[in-house]
């Protein structure tokens, strides 16, 4: 099977080298790494004397805004021309555990979305992370499955989908027919995404065995900083598929005055004058 690994990247250089060292050491390195460099200059200089060694692609940024499903897209165009069977999606902030790529290709079938756990790290320490110690210090998120190795749990929820880490075959990526490019900035479009997959008939499938380990960075929660991308991609969503995603938001936003919901309407705004 020809493996594809696909990260759209913006920053976090550090993060990167270090998915890209975990590839390195990995159980089963990838026939193709496909870095989408998302409106960042550097990237080609950061994965250069990398292994394994990375092709970079660029996707110009859109008003400001991350193109995130246009970049995903770009990497999987550009890894199903080069005869990728398999796509193997992380973003940057995930590291690889040794099993992540063989646990993938072994439960990889047709009309499936494949997700793995993703485990969070603490800060790393002054000395930075070191790929043996992650297992230990990594905690899985407590909303989202985490089956054991060898374990694959079926007709999962689709709303649990995340775009951490995820995999399909090239037959599935046809399928549903990628992200939808309208989606620009944070937030909605791996909603859509899921969406899109469970109404084209695919199953979404709890891969055990098949970690990434989630580097620590600085959020904020809720994401006040992305409450216009929230809003907007939300209301893209809602026009899409006639309900808004990113409720526990938008409620939370609510309750610190940011936004209002008019429910005769079912639109979400932000509060002020003229709102």
């Amino acid at each position: 099977m020809n493996i594809a690994v696909i990260t759209p990247v913006a920053g976090r250089h550090s993060h990167l080298r270090l998915q890209q060292a975990g590839l390195r050491h990995g159980g089963r390195r990838p026939d193709h790494y496909v870095v989408v460099a998302m409106g960042d200059e550097e990237v080609r200089t950061v994965t250069a004397d990398g292994e394994p060694p990375a092709e970079v692609i660029d996707v110009p940024v859109r008003d400001g805004r991350l193109p995130l499903a246009a970049a995903r897209n770009a990497g999987a165009h550009r890894a199903l021309t080069a005869g990728a069977d398999l796509l193997v999606f992380l973003d940057v902030d995930c590291v690889p555990s040794p099993t992540l790529l063989p646990r993938y290709a072994d439960a990889a079938a047709p009309g499936v979305l494949l997700c793995g756990p993703v485990a969070y790290l603490p800060p790393p320490p002054d000395r930075g992370y070191r790929l043996g110690e992650l297992p230990a210090l990594a905690s899985p998120h407590p909303a989202r499955p985490a089956p054991p190795a060898g374990v694959v749990v079926r007709g999962g929820d689709p709303r649990l989908f995340w775009s951490l880490s995820f995999a399909l075959t090239a037959h599935t990526w046809r399928q549903v027919g990628g992200f939808c490019e309208q989606y620009t900035g944070y937030g909605g479009e791996d909603t859509d995404f899921a969406t899109t997959a469970t109404r084209s008939g695919v199953d979404l499938w709890w891969v055990g065995g098949a970690e990434a380990y989630h580097q620590h960075h600085p959020v904020h929660t809720p994401p006040v900083h992305h409450l216009d991308d929230i809003l907007r991609n939300g209301a893209l969503y809602k026009k899409r598929w006639g309900s808004w995603p990113m409720l526990g938001w938008l409620r939370e936003f609510a309750r610190m005055g940011l936004v209002v919901h008019h429910p005769a309407t079912d639109t979400w705004r932000r509060t002020g004058p003229g709102q």
